[in-house]
């Protein structure tokens, strides 16, 4: 499927570590569109938070006070392929996926303005075409109507394992069970939020990527996709 302008959005939700970027970069790829990663512009706010020395936990309203200073949204580079900006400067990954950011960023994204103020930024995006976003509630508060949503899960020692394979996301000593008690504790958060609770949306589809490898994950999900997009066809007289 070429890249398009025609508008598509496919909302893959899920919790920490279940393999959503993984998916949606491999998903976007696969479809020539565009992949977004919300949870990348909270680590950004959770980023910013922490540079000006804020109490992210105890003092939530310090926080929403500081997003007026701030610009995040996803600009294209010169070979089409959307990029984070932070005040119009690309996010250093190296910052933004820290360990420290990772243990804040669950409640920085608790806060109801950070969550207001990232729906318009979030929703934006649909003007570039077909995109393919992944977060924790895409398809049930960004993308309600997205024409496809997913809902990613897997077993929590299974979760634990992929984000210690994946470089600075732990801090040094970290193992599969201090990562899943993380992970846990993020869940309890994400999911216990007053403002759009981590939740599969009532029409997504669930995968269980247990068991499954990365392309049977990828197989399927472009297999729903294709079906959901397929022109109808039209009924002999």
């Amino acid at each position: 499927m070429a890249r398009q302008r025609r508008r598509i959005q496919v909302a893959i939700d899920g919790p920490a570590a279940s393999g959503k970027s993984t998916a949606a970069r491999g998903v976007a790829q696969r479809l020539g569109g565009f992949y977004i990663n919300t949870g990348d512009m909270y680590r950004a706010v959770t980023w910013q938070a922490l540079e000006r020395g804020l109490d992210i936990e105890h003092d939530p309203a310090a926080v929403a006070a500081m997003l007026p200073a701030l610009e995040i949204r996803y600009r294209l580079d010169g070979s089409g392929v959307p990029v984070l900006h932070v005040n119009g400067a690309p996010a250093p990954q190296s910052e933004i996926r820290h360990p420290r950011v990772a243990a804040q960023v669950s409640h920085v994204s608790a806060i109801p303005e950070v969550r207001e103020w990232m729906v318009q930024r979030q929703r934006e995006t649909a003007e570039l075409g077909l995109i393919v976003m992944e977060g924790r509630d895409i398809g049930t508060v960004i993308f309600p109507r997205a024409t496809v949503k997913f809902f990613l899960t897997a077993s929590p020692e299974v979760r634990a394992r992929r984000r210690l394979a994946q470089p600075g996301e732990t801090l040094p000593g970290a193992t599969v069970e201090s990562v899943a008690a993380d992970i846990a504790r993020r869940d309890r958060i994400d999911s216990t939020r007053a403002v759009a609770p981590l939740r599969p949306a009532a029409d997504a589809i669930v995968i269980d990527s247990s068991d499954l490898t990365i392309e049977q994950t990828l197989a399927l999900m472009v297999k729903h996709i294709e079906a959901a997009t397929a022109p109808r066809r039209r009924r002999k007289p």
